[in-house]
This record gives structure tokens, sequence and C-alpha cells, in this order.
């Protein structure tokens, strides 16, 4: 859960929920309550279906559709290897502002840690508690900040109930950041990997996938809080890098140094995630550890050698990458539920998916498919 909530939480979690924060304000809260809610409905089907087959995504989609299954993974391995290129960018970044190094510098070695991750002897143990310390000291930290700023707390609550302004760009945007493309899919591949399926684990998978996306939402709050709490004084953020000034203003230097170790332990937790993912679709329950930590070690340096020769995350590749998100959401989703209604063998005849989830996930599948579709117009714009 912890490798699904910091894949989700990067460099362009912290730019959206920055930015919406500065144009919405207080309003912003609702945004983030709707997508969570979504976001519970996809990911609890997706980890359900996923945990108790035993199959990842891209077997369960050969099951349901010869072939559909490689397509998935074509997407999102372009998906994953353009994203990790601004994750490995976001590293550079942050310890750019935590000690002033060169940001290609930075993005290297960072880059190297999250290989010795997946070379060590227990490359699974380490990647759990990794994951795991990082995802708190990213939430101790931006809360620790958030109160320095003092939001107007009561203002966000009441408009969770009674929105100020309904902004559905905002709230697409979260939902597509946080379980589009590959991101819901790294749990449910880590609990594979684990061990943790069968109809007898359905409860288990269940928590986890929802406890998986509080995570997610908790930083994703005390990050608006933190934010709120300097534009509602009237601050204007800087253009070049909102986030940061945002921590400069609320805490001086302390708080720009903070905001470097929060960004460099949201960028490289990501790299693991998009790595851990990407590479998990190349690979099926038949594939060894070492092999699979082989590859994922390969897919990084890829990566890391791309970072170098761009020397930056080139903008349009991103939103390209984003644009894509965007059409692997309804695809993959629909696997999940065909799944649901016409491979009910592949749960060994032990499990019922419950229909009230079912019910959560069809009205899911219509909100991914509005995604997919205003993907389609980012990618037409983008090929114009």
């Amino acid at each position: 859960m912890f490798l699904m909530a910091t894949g989700a939480i990067g460099p362009g979690f912290i730019t959206q929920t920055t930015t919406f924060t500065a144009q919405l304000g207080a309003a912003f809260a609702f945004a983030i309550v709707v997508s969570i809610l979504v976001d519970i409905a996809v990911q609890m089907n997706v980890w359900r279906v996923v945990g108790v087959s035993g199959l990842r995504a891209h077997e369960l989609a050969n099951t349901v559709l010869p072939g559909l299954g490689w397509l998935l993974t074509v997407l999102i391995l372009i998906g994953g290897l353009v994203f990790n290129i601004g994750n490995i960018a976001g590293t550079g970044l942050g310890t750019d502002a935590m000690f002033g190094l060169d940001p290609l510098w930075g993005g290297v070695i960072s880059a190297g840690i999250a290989i010795a991750i997946f070379l060590s002897k227990a490359a699974g143990a380490a990647l759990d508690r990794i994951v795991v310390v990082l995802g708190l000291l990213m939430i101790t930290l931006t809360t620790f900040v958030a109160f320095t700023t003092n939001p107007p707390v009561g203002e966000a609550m009441r408009n969770v109930v009674l929105p100020e302004q309904i902004n559905w760009l905002a709230i697409t945007t979260l939902i597509g950041g946080t379980v589009g493309g590959y991101i819901t899919y790294a749990g449910a591949h880590r609990l594979i990997d684990s061990g943790t399926t069968g109809p007898e684990n359905a409860g288990t998978i269940a928590r986890s996938s929802v406890i998986g996306i509080i995570i997610t939402g908790v930083m994703r709050f005390v990050l608006f809080f933190a934010i709120l709490g300097v534009t509602a004084g009237g601050y204007q953020l800087a253009t070049a890098n909102p986030a940061a000034s945002a921590f400069e203003y609320a805490a001086g230097e302390v708080g720009l140094r903070v905001f470097g170790v929060i960004l460099w332990a949201a960028a490289i937790t990501s790299v693991i995630g998009a790595s851990y993912t990407s590479v998990s679709f190349l690979t099926t329950s038949k594939t060894t550890p070492r092999t699979r930590n082989l590859l994922t070690v390969g897919f990084i340096v890829l990566c890391t050698v791309l970072y170098l020769t761009l020397r930056q995350a080139p903008v349009q590749l991103l939103v390209f990458a984003g644009a894509f998100n965007g059409l692997i959401l309804p695809l993959g989703f629909t696997v999940i539920l065909a799944a649901i209604f016409v491979r009910k063998d592949l749960f060994g005849g032990q499990y019922r998916h419950p229909a009230w989830l079912t019910a959560a996930g069809i009205a899911a599948w219509l909100l991914t498919i509005y995604l997919g579709y205003q993907s389609l117009g980012g990618l037409a714009k983008l090929w114009a």
C-alpha cells in the first residue's frame, strides 16, 4: 500500500496540488474528497480482482482477450519510461534544494540508490521498508510546515460540504494522478509477489487498497493545507517553482531545505514505484525475483541515460505520458470489469465479487471513459 501511495506522490503530485490550491483556494478541498472516493472505487476493484485471481493485470487481460495484455503492457511502459525521466529529474531538483548539488549529479546519485535497493540480497524487504520510511517522512515534514502556515482549516472543511466552486478538471487530474497509468497496479502486483493472493486474502487485499488511497489523501490534504496557509495570507507563489516558494515563505531557509527533502523523497519513491511496476508488466509468476530485479535495474539505467542525454524532463513528453495515462485507466479498468462478469472461473469458484463494489466500479468506469476521451483530445493537440 505504501508502494502505491508513494508511487502516486511524485513531483507531479506536488506541482498539481500546489497549482490547484493557488487557483481554487479552500474550494480545492471538495475536489480532493471527491477524487479520493472515486480512487477508492477504482482501486478496490482492481486490487481485489488482481489479488484474488493471482494474475498480474496483463496476464488477466490476455485471459479476457488474447493480445490485450500486451497492448496494456506497451501503454504502461511508454508512460512509465517517460514519467521516470521526470521522477529522476525530480530527485535532482530535490538534492539541489537540500544541498545545492548540481541536479544532474543529484539525479545520477539518486538513481544509484534506487539501483542498490533492487540489487540487494533482500530487495523485497528493502523495497517495503524504504517506501514506508520515506512515505512517513514526507507526511511528517509536510504536516510540520502546514502547522507553521496556520491555514484556514474551518473554511476548507466547509467547502468539502458546500463548495464555493467545483472544478472538474482538478478532480479528473487528481484521479488520473492517483490511480491512472501504472500507479494503481503497483501495490496489486506487489501483493502477488509477496504471496498475498486468493479468496482467503480478499479482506486483507481490500483493506490494503483503501489504506493506500487514504495515505495518498492524507499527504494531499497536508500539502494542500501547507500551501493554503501561504496563499490565504496573500502571498503570490513564484511561477518557476511555486511549491518551493511556498515552503520558503512559510519557514525561510529551513522551509526550503525541508521542501528539498520532501521533493527528493517523493521523487525517489516514484522512481522505485514506476520502475518496479513497469517491469512487472514484462514478467509473469514464473519469472524469478533475480531476473525481475535485474530487469528493473536495467529500466532505471535506461531512464537515467535518457535523463542525462535530454538534461531535463521534456514538458511535452510529460504531457504526452499524462495523456497516455488517461488511456490506460479505462482500458485497464475494462479488463477488471470483464473479468468480474465473464471470467469468474479465474477466482476458483470460492469468491463472489460484492455487488455494491461492482456498481461503484461501473460508475467509476464511466468516469474513466470520460477521462480517456479528454486524453485523446490532449494527444490530438500534441500531434497537431
